[in-house]
């Protein structure tokens, strides 16, 4: 049996906005010491503020120190600015872990050359509370003790899936980093269609978001695949077949949703050049 993948003995933490700082909440109560984590953040929230005198925290040090692993949770478009203020937190056995999207491997490493075991990490927003979907891949110098570090980082945001090309990380960003968004967008609709049957806006926003949440939560506890759990709620003949005739016709939500995550990772591919 494996052992389970354990935290960094340090850490520095660059960036604690609404993800980093519910990843560090997540590193805390997972054992992560306080006493030997740094925490870098140009505009900390009073939540951080006071989580950091709470703890022992170091906050914004003078001199920051060279830890085990840096995660990197700033804005994308900061990484430039950031780099040369960067540099001295990273050394060639240093593990760093980024979630900034867009971000490649080569891109991190061209901006810190300090930097070899590189980790790049595709979360999405349920991951800041502590429900999300991360897809993950390695640098070639990631060694194997470093690469549990990191799975145990970024799972304490939730499920986290390796890949073995970083190129699938634009397919990663385009089915689980914005498909939250097409979520969203179905609890929308299905209350946009309740109007339109007759109910009240208000209580059809209700009925569309407590089901939208009791099917993601049933399929969350559920071992069992996505497609027979719509069989099992769908009686031939019945009102749920009816309606899944529509959705499921040659144009209709599978080929959509095909579509729009071939324009997504499209996308994807664009924004990291």
């Amino acid at each position: 049996m494996s052992e389970t993948p354990s935290l960094p003995a340090s850490l520095t933490l660059v960036g604690a906005g609404k993800m980093g700082g519910a990843m560090l909440a997540g590193w805390l109560a997972g054992g992560l010491d306080p006493r030997r984590t740094a925490i870098v953040e140009a505009a900390p929230s009073p939540e951080i503020i006071e989580l950091c005198a709470a703890r022992g925290l170091a906050l914004n040090p003078a001199e920051p120190p060279v830890s085990e692993a840096v995660v990197l949770a700033i804005k994308p478009q900061g990484l430039a600015a950031a780099a040369p203020d960067l540099g001295p937190l990273i050394d060639p056995d240093t593990l760093v872990v980024s979630i900034l999207a867009g971000k490649t491997i080569a891109d991190l490493k061209a901006r810190l050359p300090g930097a070899r075991a590189v980790v790049r990490a595709m979360p999405n927003l349920p991951a800041s509370i502590g429900r999300g979907a991360t897809g993950a891949a390695a640098s070639p110098e990631v060694t194997p003790r470093q690469r549990d570090r990191a799975d145990a980082l970024l799972r304490a945001a939730g499920l986290v899936e390796w890949l073995d090309d970083e190129a699938l990380i634009d397919a990663v960003t385009a089915v689980s980093g914005s498909g939250p968004a097409y979520v969203f967008l179905l609890a929308e609709a299905l209350a946009e269609a309740g109007v339109s049957a007759g109910l009240p806006a208000e209580i059809a926003g209700r009925l569309a978001r407590a089901t939208v949440a009791g099917a993601g939560a049933l399929l969350d506890a559920e071992a069992t695949e996505a497609a027979q759990l719509r069989r099992n709620v769908t009686s031939p003949g019945g009102t749920t077949a009816a309606a899944l005739d529509v959705l499921m016709r040659a144009d209709g939500m599978p080929a959509l949703l095909r579509e729009a995550v071939a324009a997504a990772k499209r996308r994807a591919g664009e924004l990291a050049g």
